[in-house]
């Protein structure tokens, strides 16, 4: 085998997980984050080493090797470098990446019933039987729908995930009030209303025999959501548009993609119907799965709309990682403009949700200061504090 490409270990970690997991298997982003880690303490001098490194950080079942052996080989021992193949829409299909098909549920009921010269005593026993079957219908769906909430979306099965995906649309995000400019007359208003009250007092011969009150309005703050879709938010990024979907559809959202790029798909996720909206999405943004320019899309939202009012005392959403080719500094300067204009910043990091999570990655590192609010976002139960996070009006000080 010739020189094994020159790549860093958080980038070939991240593509070469990302290729076991197109090829099925469990290769979550906290395994990415440890083989990087891995790989800084072993450094690959040829192939065996990586090879046995990467197998112990990612296989944690017999039965997955052949699949891994397949993948390694592909990426490896083809002299592909996993950095330049990420997003490529003409690379061939992975193997293995045909949907996994779950053994049907063993059958609960009994094979025979005896018989009963008591016609009573059949029917009750039949009765009892049939409450008993139905409690424990019930208790294995509460125990399904449960387990979903509780998984992590980069370990569901496709049809699990359009179960969650389903789940996910009846999340609700609603952000705090704001007082507007504008007022409104009402009997206990907090001031007087100077010119109803003249006016009023004209049909009285001047005298302002009515006093007219007027409070300041309230409305909802506006909610902008930027969402990644780099290669290594790719399990993630489905469910994450469909949050996307029904808070631009319910909340009036505004919704920005980025991964070279910044896009905004605010129109294309307006649409009712989440499958057209998410094609349409798609057929939109065309950097699905490249590489992360976090400083870059940050920075272009705040020129380009920002500054002309979008974020201006806003709840903005920032999903992503926070792995990027960025200079940390320039994430840092980014993250600063965003926040002098946004009302609360919340990040919602899957590998948050990793035992002993620190933030070392240097663009996640370099962001955090800017953050009112640091969530997981990994799975359906830590998507409803995401909820949380965006309706709280506590905000740190610009």
């Amino acid at each position: 085998m010739p020189d094994l490409p020159d790549v860093a270990p958080g980038p070939l970690a991240v593509a070469f997980t990302t290729a076991l997991h197109r090829a099925g298997l469990p290769a979550t982003p906290e395994r990415a984050a440890g083989l990087a880690r891995a790989l800084r303490l072993v450094p690959p001098v040829d192939r065996t080493a990586l090879y046995w490194t990467c197998r112990v950080a990612l296989v944690t079942d017999q039965a997955q090797l052949p699949v891994f052996d397949a993948v390694f080989s592909a990426v490896f021992d083809g002299m592909l470098d996993p950095a330049d193949s990420r997003g490529d829409p003409n690379a061939p299909p992975p193997i293995g990446s045909e949907p996994h098909v779950r053994p049907a549920a063993p059958d609960r009921r009994s094979g025979g019933e005896a018989g009963s010269s008591d016609g009573d005593t059949a029917m009750a026993s039949t009765d009892d039987e049939r409450e008993r079957g139905e409690r424990e219908v019930l208790v294995a769906v509460a125990s399904t729908e449960e387990r979903l909430r509780q998984t992590s979306f980069a370990e569901l099965t496709p049809d699990e995930l359009t179960e969650v995906r389903d789940l996910v649309r009846r999340l609700v995000l609603s952000t705090p009030e704001r007082r507007s400019r504008r007022v409104r007359s009402g009997r206990r208003g907090e001031r007087l209303d100077l010119r109803r009250t003249v006016r009023a007092a004209q049909r009285s011969g001047g005298d302002p025999v009515r006093l007219v009150r007027a409070h300041r309005r309230t409305h909802p703050r506006r909610l902008v959501l930027l969402c990644d879709v780099s290669g290594s938010m790719e399990p993630y990024t489905r469910v994450y548009l469909t949050l996307l979907q029904g808070a631009v559809a319910g909340a009036r959202a505004e919704a920005f993609v980025f991964s070279t790029r910044l896009t905004r798909l605010t129109r294309e996720l307006s649409v009712r119907d989440p499958d057209r909206a998410l094609a349409r999405a798609g057929d939109t943004a065309s950097d699905w799965a490249g590489g992360t320019r976090l400083a870059d899309g940050i920075g272009r939202f705040v020129a380009g709309h920002g500054r002309r009012g979008l974020a201006r005392g806003a709840v903005v959403v920032v999903l992503s990682d926070g792995w990027a080719t960025d200079e940390p500094e320039e994430v840092a300067e980014a993250m600063r403009r965003l926040r002098r204009l946004a009302h609360r910043v919340v990040w919602v990091n899957p590998r948050k949700a990793a035992p002993g999570y620190e933030p070392i990655v240097a663009g996640m590192r370099a962001a955090l200061p800017y953050c009112d609010a640091f969530v997981s976002g990994h799975s359906l139960a830590a998507l409803e504090h995401v909820v949380s996070a965006v309706a709280e009006d506590h905000a740190r000080p610009a």
